[in-house]
């Protein structure tokens, strides 16, 4: 994997916590947005964690590098890592798609199986978000009446809250005693009613998922891992 972090105390202090897992091979450091794609297009690593705020500008350049690779290098996980716990940062990172993508607020990064396991998500195409923005989300509670998730049945929701916990059809199937064909009618279903039709099957479980908690249900939901 490659590592993108400016500040050389981070920088430095996540590449000795990674090199005690065997699994995670750093072949590369860079501390901008400019050497982390040349590193990319060299290296050709399994997955990319970088830093949000990079030069040249120190804006959002973790979220550029995120949506560039999605062209350029599709099956490169990305794992950004960020002092921010506004949504909005998650919401932007999200729009070129969610698979393979983790959100991570630093202060997680001095447990190693917090990152590690974030790594192992966007690597396998799956999907991680902080869990303090799962919070902000949960307790921000906007209900409109406009809300698409009105139009969803008991059932439907009782479906998706499990889709929000981050599990599978198959896991859902068992957990409500429901067959996984009936599972899966109604997540067609409840994209369908959400007008997730046209996007990735990852990307529309993590957006249905960010949907459901930001009016407020699951309030003990602490993670959403899709994948």
């Amino acid at each position: 994997m490659i590592l993108a972090e400016d500040s050389f105390i981070l920088r430095e202090g996540l590449r000795e916590l990674l090199a005690t897992r065997t699994a995670i091979e750093v072949v590369e450091v860079c501390t901008d947005l400019d050497a982390l794609l040349e590193a990319v297009d060299a290296e050709r690593p399994d997955v990319v964690v970088t830093d949000i705020r990079m030069p040249p500008t120190n804006t959002d350049e973790g979220i550029q590098a995120a949506a560039r690779l999605r062209d350029s290098h599709p099956h490169i996980g990305v794992v950004v890592l960020s002092q921010y716990s506004h949504p909005s940062y998650v919401l932007t990172l999200l729009q070129s798609g969610s698979d393979g993508r983790a959100y991570l607020l630093k202060e997680r990064v001095h447990d190693v199986l917090e990152l590690t396991s974030a790594i192992d998500a966007v690597q396998s195409g799956g999907s991680v978000i902080d869990p303090k923005i799962v919070e902000i989300l949960v307790s921000a509670r906007a209900r409109a009446d406009s809300s698409p998730l009105r139009e969803l049945s008991d059932r439907e929701h009782t479906v998706l809250s499990k889709i929000a916990q981050g599990k599978s059809n198959a896991a859902i199937a068992r957990e409500l005693g429901f067959s996984q064909r009936a599972v899966e009618k109604h997540t067609h279903s409840i994209f369908g009613k959400l007008e997730l039709g046209a996007a990735a099957e990852v990307s529309k479980r993590v957006t249905a998922a960010l949907l459901f908690l930001a009016e407020g249900h699951e309030p003990h939901v602490d993670r959403v891992e899709l994948g």
